[in-house]
């Protein structure tokens, strides 16, 4: 069972990531499916993409759920049928859940160089601090990303964009936490982040 790790960050509030090296055959196997999920994973022509959606199926009954537990609203955010909150990631080759009482979301993401190309579509404030010749700027505009990826899921509000609508707070790679923002219609949301990275990935989640 690959459950990479487990981060409870408070009473309420806990992360598990999924290192997904088994087969879909493998993955499949115990699980039960409801048919909207089966036809879902079916359709799917990556398998890659079949491991991911079924790993995460695993990380719920880590946490005691299953399938049948989850449901998505009209915007496509995940929900509990016990009312707790959910967001959930996958990304290559790891997958990500954390589940709390407050409003949370988070974000997995492979640290690739192509992420300075598309910068400039999701960072504005934040170039303010960045090193753009340092060595660690891919894994900072990399936990960015995670960041403002992990807002939206958390927010789930279409027309919020990135570099517009979300601000993340200076931070180095080795401070693990940092505070990030939404500025929306008039309006300012403040929110706790935080970030690690392994083997590669970086994965980001914010709690309200």
């Amino acid at each position: 069972m690959p459950l990479y790790k487990t981060i409870i960050i408070d009473s309420k509030t806990t992360v598990k990531i999924w290192n997904i090296t088994e087969s879909y055959e493998k993955l499949m196997a115990p699980l039960d499916l409801k048919q909207t999920s089966l036809k879902r994973v079916l359709g799917m022509r990556s398998a890659l993409h079949q491991r991911g959606f079924l790993s995460v199926r695993h990380l719920l009954r880590a946490f005691g759920y299953t399938d049948q537990d989850l449901f998505y609203d009209g915007h496509g955010k995940p929900y509990l049928k016990d009312g707790k909150n959910i967001s959930i990631t996958h990304s290559f080759t790891f997958s990500g859940v954390i589940i709390s009482d407050k409003e949370v979301g988070i974000d997995i993401e492979k640290q690739r160089d192509k992420i300075v190309r598309i910068a400039d579509k999701f960072v504005s404030y934040e170039f303010q601090y960045l090193d753009k010749l340092a060595p660690c700027y891919v894994n900072r505009l990399t936990i960015i990303w995670g960041i403002k990826e992990s807002l939206y899921k958390l927010f789930a509000t279409p027309g919020m964009l990135f570099k517009t609508h979300f601000l993340v707070i200076p931070f180095m790679v080795n401070d693990a936490t940092t505070v990030a923002w939404i500025d929306y219609e008039e309006k300012k949301y403040r929110y706790n982040a935080s970030f690690l990275e392994f083997e590669g990935f970086t994965c980001a989640y914010v709690v309200s």
